[in-house]
């Protein structure tokens, strides 16, 4: 038994080796130069990293993608029960398929599409008479956002809300039990773990996302992605060229977190609706 377990991890080894290379190295030199400053081990890049505009920036992303998270959750879930509920079997696979498509749908061309849409010079903007600018606010950035953080959520929910059992409902109501009594004692402690799950789920989406606001908003709404790329850009300090890598290994720091709550939680959910 010992031996084919070891000639198991033998086999496994390439794999390891190759993530270790894709994912280790870039790693190192992240943490190698965020502790680096003139040459030297030090915290500077660190310490600047949490001051200033750059604190802003985080505190910017961090807001913003709590809002999408928060929205994309609720409008998602409702629009998933309304799929799971739907007797037409084509709104639904026509639902999840376009849902997958739109989850992906993001960078440059997300931006240029919103833009030709309800830019200054949209086709619509100027027919529903939208204020010249408000596409490129952070409520504006928030729309766009939800564009793709709502399919999202409709995949995560999706699944959850079929693994309801008809009996859960039937034993509620023959005890007495109100649709409101349904849902807030029997559905709702079900589905948790997996709502709170799809919220950490938007909120790392958004978190890192880029291009689409680069594209969008350039420095007007202060992001800690967009801050990383001026930084790589040249727009430090003499010296302080790692401080980029001390803004991406804060976005580590919190992307973390993110995984660490939803990891338990997506385990949880496996444990209740399988």
């Amino acid at each position: 038994m010992s031996r084919s377990r070891s000639r198991g991890w033998l086999g496994a080894l390439p794999l390891l080796a190759f993530f270790a290379f894709v994912f280790g190295v870039p790693a190192i030199a992240v943490v190698a130069g965020a502790f680096t400053a003139q040459g030297r081990p030090s915290l500077a890049n660190l310490s600047q990293s949490l001051q200033g505009g750059y604190l802003t920036a985080m505190l910017g992303s961090v807001k913003l993608s709590a809002v999408v998270a928060l929205l994309g959750a609720v409008l998602g879930t409702f629009l998933a029960q309304a799929v799971v509920t739907s007797r037409s079997a084509l709104l639904r696979e026509a639902v999840l398929t376009a849902s997958g498509v739109l989850a992906n749908f993001g960078g440059v061309p997300l931006a240029f599409f919103w833009i030709a849409t309800l830019g200054n010079s949209g086709l619509i903007s100027g027919l529903i008479g939208l204020p010249s600018g408000s596409l490129y606010t952070f409520w504006g950035l928030v729309m766009v956002y939800l564009y793709f953080s709502i399919p999202l959520m409709v995949l995560v929910m999706a699944p959850a809300l079929d693994g309801l059992r008809p009996q859960w409902r039937e034993a509620a109501a023959d005890n007495g039990a109100t649709t409101w009594h349904y849902w807030r004692f029997v559905a709702l402690p079900v589905l948790a773990p997996a709502m709170l799950g799809g919220v950490v789920l938007l909120f790392g989406s958004s978190f890192s996302a880029y291009a689409t606001a680069n594209a969008m908003v350039g420095t007007v709404v202060p992001l800690i992605t967009l801050k990383i790329a001026a930084a790589l850009t040249g727009d430090v300090l003499t010296g302080y060229e790692n401080i980029a890598l001390a803004l991406s290994l804060d976005m580590i720091v919190v992307a973390g977190l993110v995984m660490a709550i939803y990891l338990p939680l997506q385990r949880r959910t496996s444990r209740w609706l399988h």
